[in-house]
């Protein structure tokens, strides 16, 4: 069994009106990586996530959908 993540980052970034540079400086990574996780094209750090959700001020679990695919 594998376990997909899904984001909802860019949802949530239109929610505060930040733009992925925005947000990438609030957490400390280049404005690529944001889209890549936008993309479902990276696999995040927990601290990365953590960050990003706080940032978000929203949970781990409001930013990022844990899916198990067989």
């Amino acid at each position: 069994m594998k376990i997909v993540i899904r984001s909802r980052m860019k949802e949530l970034r239109a929610r505060y009106d930040l733009t992925q540079e925005q947000l990438a400086n609030m957490v400390d990574v280049r404005r690529e990586t944001i889209g890549h996780i936008e993309k479902n094209k990276y696999n995040l750090s927990l601290i990365l996530a953590y960050k990003i959700s706080r940032a978000l001020k929203s949970t781990i679990e409001e930013v990022f959908i844990f899916e198990e695919v067989s």
